[in-house]
């Protein structure tokens, strides 16, 4: 089995080297792609300069994926992973206590996997997740605005074994002019909405909160977060 996937630089990346990038990403250092061509193009235009998107085969056969989008994984579990390696948070006890507690029970090891498929903490979904950690939206409130814009999945090449499993193909420009209004228009969008349901939105008695889940000493396999 192969996959057909792109990412967005500000250069051709003909070999991507194992053991670069910045470990504070959302999954920690690693190759961050997406199996989309246009969000490829905004990534590589996110500093409003022209880039690329660099287009690659991935052969999977022999190598291990874990999707935390899968049905056994919960939002927390993205969650829990996404606080251990993003360097920034509020500092305020109560997000310090939050973040102990997502990653004491509802933390996966993405050490032992090859290839981590889940979500990308772009711009506002990092301010929407943050949200929560402070208290601020409901757990049912964090899941509708993960899917706000469209975002998409990324895919990250962990191990070096995943990196000499990919194959350049090509790549295609990709104009700062056009994509960079685009990412920033998503961007908008998806605040935008997100705004228009905290204003409308009727909070409910049964809406779970990130105190909650502590108070109540909730896990992984809770049913009351499933």
């Amino acid at each position: 089995m192969e996959k057909i996937i792109y990412h967005g630089s500000d250069h051709i990346i003909l070999k991507p080297e194992y053991g670069k990038g910045n470990f504070s990403n959302d999954y920690g250092r690693g190759f961050y792609c997406t199996e989309s061509i246009m969000l490829a193009k905004e990534w590589a235009c996110a500093k409003n300069t022209d880039g690329y998107a660099n287009q690659y085969r991935l052969h999977m056969d022999q190598l291990s994926l874990l999707n935390l989008n899968e049905s056994k994984y919960h939002i927390l579990n993205w969650l829990a992973v996404l606080t251990r390696y993003r360097s920034y948070w509020q500092q305020k006890s109560i997000a310090e206590e939050a973040k102990e507690y997502l990653q004491k029970h509802f933390f996966v090891d993405i050490s032992q996997y090859d290839v981590v498929t889940g979500y990308r903490a772009d711009d506002s979904y990092f301010s929407f997740a943050q949200d929560f950690i402070m208290g601020v939206i409901s757990l049912t409130q964090l899941e509708e605005a993960m899917h706000l814009g469209k975002l998409g999945e990324q895919i990250v090449l962990k191990s070096e074994k995943a990196f000499s499993q990919l194959e350049f193909i090509d790549s295609e420009e990709a104009e700062a002019e056009e994509f960079f209004q685009k990412k920033v228009q998503r961007d908008r969008e998806a605040r935008k909405e997100y705004c228009s349901r905290a204003r409308t939105g009727k909070a409910s008695v049964d809406d779970i909160y990130m105190i909650d889940i502590m108070r109540r000493g909730m896990e992984n396999e809770d049913f009351r977060i499933r």
